[in-house]
């Protein structure tokens, strides 16, 4: 369900049997998050994602975690790509493009970013551990591709360098915020426009 006229807001749910997730975003918050997925790591890579882009994100998700965490991962990056994507329209006015080089202690990620309709992920990271407390490291990648499929970005993360996991991860997470946030904000000298020489972005 999109927001109301001339806002860029949308809200998703999301049932299956493995999961219920509930999402909604404001394109143009100033990043609260209220996230909740019975996931604490990954409620705190979410809580990055909104604060460093600068979207308002609720996030409410149960599933089988006794099972264990990629149904749950993988649905939330579904229903928020599927969220953005709602909120963004015809994405008129949006910069689009953006990248960033992002440090934290010994280790450096880039991430850069088209928001245009055409999904497609490039990502590149090996996690010096399996596992980051409990949460499985292999589920950071699970989560991008469902975002960025179900938004409609073109999306590249590459992990440069840097040995601790939590480390790697987290940039990943504040790296993908940064340029999601600067791409999607809005160019006041093409608000009325959008960036394509086709004249849309499906």
């Amino acid at each position: 369900m999109a927001g109301n006229a001339g806002r860029r807001d949308a809200t998703v749910s999301r049932a299956t049997k493995e999961t219920e997730i509930e999402v909604r975003v404001d394109l143009d918050g100033t990043g609260k998050a209220d996230v909740a997925t019975g996931v604490g790591f990954f409620d705190h890579m979410l809580d990055q994602l909104a604060r460093h882009s600068l979207i308002d994100m609720t996030i409410k998700a149960k599933g089988d975690l006794h099972i264990d965490d990629h149904h749950c991962v993988e649905d939330v990056g579904i229903a928020l790509g599927q969220a953005i994507r709602q909120a963004l329209g015809e994405r008129k006015g949006i910069r689009r493009y953006a990248s960033v080089d992002l440090a934290m202690d010994e280790c450096l990620t880039r991430a850069a970013i088209d928001v245009s309709g055409r999904p497609f992920l490039v990502f590149s990271a090996e996690f010096t551990r399996a596992k980051i407390g409990t949460f499985d490291t292999e589920l950071v990648r699970e989560f991008f591709q469902a975002f960025a499929q179900n938004a409609g970005l073109t999306l590249h993360v590459t992990n440069l360098y840097g040995e601790n996991s939590h480390h790697i991860a987290e940039t990943c997470f504040k790296a993908v915020a940064r340029v999601l946030g600067e791409a999607i904000s809005i160019d006041a000298r093409q608000a009325d426009l959008v960036p394509s020489t086709k004249g849309m972005l499906a």
